[in-house]
């Protein structure tokens, strides 16, 4: 598993309130640090890597682990 700066748990949340608490997250982490999220929302095995597509950010790693979904995304520049 990669390693990461900060995580955060949107488990029980739905769409957009994933994206939108990762845009908030990365928002205040520096460049090249990695946040861990996980989401339970399937809407977020989409919506997350579609977010980095168009951003400047890269998904590192994306997983499920039970009803759970892992992403690592690593802040890219401003």
């Amino acid at each position: 598993m990669s390693n990461f700066d900060t995580e955060i748990d949107t488990s029980g949340l739905n769409c957009p309130l994933p994206l939108l608490k990762t845009k908030k997250a990365l928002a205040s982490m520096a460049s090249g640090e990695r946040l861990r999220v996980i989401a339970t929302d399937r809407g977020t095995y989409i919506d997350i890597p579609v977010y980095c597509e168009i951003s400047s950010h890269t998904l590192i790693e994306s997983s499920e682990s039970g009803d759970k979904l892992i992403f690592i995304i690593e802040k890219g520049s401003d």
